[in-house]
This record gives structure tokens, sequence and C-alpha cells, in this order.
């Protein structure tokens, strides 16, 4: 059966994050969280590319399985507003990650919440990640 997890930014990346530094690692480099359970796991992948955002959900399998995912991405912080919300079925194999939903955003003056839900024939899988500076 799968765990039900949400990771959230720790005390001290929100702290950071409201001094004006930036939650995410520089150009070029990704960041992630993830969610597991014993044959599946999801992440959600967090790039800087070219002055802005781009965010990608990924459920790792062990065994093939088929099921649904919801990816939600809301402006939570900073200027501006968005409400991103993509879902569909998908499949995954070991060694065959499935890639659900991509966004690309503005990566200055805005903190933005992603979730990915999972849902698989033993359960729902949640990750949850925040990106972005003020």
């Amino acid at each position: 059966m799968l765990r039900n997890r949400t990771h959230i930014a720790t005390a001290a990346a929100l702290a950071l994050a409201l001094s004006g530094t930036a939650l995410m690692a520089g150009a070029g480099k990704a960041g992630f969280e993830t969610a597991s359970s014993e044959d599946t796991r999801c992440e959600i992948l967090t790039t800087a590319e070219g002055g802005m955002i781009a965010l990608q959900g990924v459920v790792h399998a062990e065994t093939a399985i088929t099921g649904s995912y919801t990816f939600r991405v809301e402006t939570v912080g900073g200027s501006g507003s968005s409400n991103v919300r993509q879902g569909g079925t998908f499949s995954a194999a070991p060694g065959q990650p499935a890639e659900l939903g991509r966004v690309m955003l503005g990566g200055s003056g805005a903190v933005y919440e992603a979730t990915l839900e999972v849902d698989a024939p033993e359960g729902r899988l949640t990750c949850t990640t925040r990106a972005g500076r003020l």
C-alpha cells in the first residue's frame, strides 16, 4: 500500500525565502521532492532555465503500473498569479519512468507550490515542493 507523504520546505529554507534568497538551486541545477512506497516513487524536478523555472512531475516504478495523475502549480508568494492544472493517465515500468506534466513559469518575484498526485492500483502518492524566489 502506498503511503501519503507531503514534503514541505524546511523552516530554514522558508526563512531564506522570506529574506529574498532563492529556494531553488542556480541555473542548470535541479532540485526535487519525492514520496514513495516500496515499489513506486514520485518526484517533482525543479530546474532553472533561462530566467524561468521548469517544474516536471515524474513517477518511477519497480513493477509495471498504470494509473492517473494530477499536477498542480500555484503562485503562493510574490508578484503575479498562476494556477495551472494538468492531468491524465500514465504507464511506468522499471527503467521507464513516466513524465507527468511540465510547467515553465517566470523565475523572479514569485514562489510557486507544485503538487503531484498519483493514483495507482495500490493507492495514492502525493509529492509537494516549493520553488522560486521573492
